[in-house]
């Protein structure tokens, strides 16, 4: 299957309350409204190991803070340590998991029937994790990295790095604590989506 052009269309100076940061807009077409966003930090070496991480967008978690989930959290934990760090971030636009936010809404109300997050997308028809990470290595090799510290939890990203020509240099977790909004949801996806958690 012939890829798909990836394109960095815009770049500016972005200051956050983590701190400066220069956002990158690659988009894969020309009618792409919501192009994979990179977050880099303006001293960021590419010939050296870069802290980075891997974000699929949640905007219900990352923009209005629910707490259903962990991202807005770990969004929050991963963008301290690169900025600390001189990383980068890869925000992916890749909503609920690949479902987009409609079907994620709908399968959160399945939830509330009772069924877990996989459970949820299923019984709607729905894969139980869609996304793709090659447009990510894609990005990163653009941008001069070879390699990295990778912030995450979620196999399916270690193994996507490590199959490419990236060298991972470390995995290192970002855990948030569970509470009792989100316990069910962090707990599945420990013991059967085989996430990197310890709690």
């Amino acid at each position: 299957m012939k890829k798909s052009q990836l394109i960095k269309e815009a770049e500016a100076r972005i200051p956050t309350d983590w701190g400066e940061f220069r956002m990158l807009a690659f988009k894969s077409n020309a009618s792409n409204y919501a192009p994979h966003i990179v977050m880099v930090h303006p001293e960021m070496d590419p010939s050296d190991v870069v802290t980075m991480r891997i974000h699929s967008e949640c905007l219900t978690g990352d923009l209005f803070h629910s707490q259903r989930c962990d991202c807005g959290e770990q969004l929050n934990q991963g963008m301290k340590t690169i900025a600390k760090e001189k990383g980068l971030l890869v925000y992916m636009r890749q909503e609920g998991r690949g479902i987009g936010i409609i079907n994620k809404l709908k399968a959160y109300n399945k939830q509330d029937e009772g069924l877990n997050t996989i459970e949820a997308n299923e019984a709607l028809g729905l894969e139980v994790d869609g996304r793709r990470y090659d447009e990510v290595i894609r990005i990163l090799e653009s941008l001069g990295v070879s390699k990295v510290n990778l912030l995450t939890n979620n196999p399916l990203k270690l193994q996507a790095v490590r199959l490419s020509n990236i060298e991972l240099v470390e995995r290192r977790p970002i855990e948030i604590e569970p509470h009792s909004k989100n316990s069910g949801y962090l707990t599945t996806k420990k013991e059967e989506m085989g996430h990197l958690l310890t709690f």
